[in-house]
């Protein structure tokens, strides 16, 4: 216990599967959680059953596709805890859609949740990180597998999810070479039994079906659960990775070693 204690993180996408997952685990380990959603009712349950445990939470609805939400997320943040030391850019959306058939208004949705998100979200959490003393923090940007390997008709979310894993990078690199001692990394996760990959299954079939055949993908025969993210999130969070930065932490049971 302890392994985030007092650190001050801010989760998108929290109301529901790996950012809920992953708002309970930091504060179970001590961190002061920001929670932020467009699912207000899911995202206040969240944040009171963490206060209900004794931990420390708030929910703020939060576009963040929109940079004004950011700039009064990150405001908030600073005026009720004082300080941002993790970020997690975890919220997120998929869609699967022919090539042939994809609208450019649907593409540009996509990506300015997906790729426009963790842009806002980043620069927003460097002027927070750079200006507490001491300077620092830990960036973690969700990524996927589909951001490594190609997936049939999942064309806008792959782009999206590469375009996460690079600037990733870039931004690690910046940080470190500015001696911001701000650390980013991405996390790249399988097929996480989450109400997003449920509501991509009943769109495309039966559920039960599409469960069997998405847990043979993964060479350890199942698919994935959000504390199994989580867990790579709390890691990237501590600093127990203080020597890591502009790594890619893949957790997908085996899905891109075959």
């Amino acid at each position: 216990m302890g392994r985030v204690q007092d650190k001050v993180a801010i989760i998108t996408g929290a109301a529901l599967g790996i950012g809920e997952a992953t708002a309970d685990l930091l504060a179970q380990e001590g961190a002061r959680v920001v929670l932020t959603d467009i699912k207000d009712r899911e995202g206040e349950a969240v944040a009171q059953r963490i206060r209900d445990a004794g931990g420390e939470a708030f929910y703020l609805r939060h576009d963040v596709a929109q940079e004004a939400d950011w700039e009064t997320v990150v405001r908030e943040t600073l005026s009720r805890f004082g300080r941002l030391d993790v970020l997690v850019n975890n919220a997120g959306v998929a869609d699967a859609c022919p090539p042939e058939e994809e609208t450019l208004e649907h593409w540009r949705w996509l990506m300015s949740i997906n790729v426009e998100g963790v842009f806002l979200g980043t620069k927003h959490a460097i002027r927070a990180m750079k200006g507490k003393q001491p300077a620092g923090g830990s960036i973690i940007n969700l990524s996927s597998i589909a951001g490594m390997v190609g997936v049939p008709d999942l064309g806008a979310y792959c782009t999206s999810k590469g375009g996460v894993r690079l600037y990733t990078k870039s931004v690690a690199l910046y940080c470190a070479k500015n001696g911001l001692n701000i650390r980013v990394n991405s996390i790249h996760p399988g097929y996480i039994w989450t109400p997003m990959v449920e509501h991509y299954l009943a769109q495309h079939g039966d559920i039960l079906e599409g469960r069997k055949a998405a847990d043979s993908l993964h060479p350890v025969g199942h698919m994935g659960e959000p504390d199994d993210i989580a867990y790579g999130v709390l890691y990237l969070a501590s600093d127990e990775s203080k020597f890591m930065t502009g790594a890619e932490l893949v957790i997908d049971g085996g899905y891109t070693v075959q």
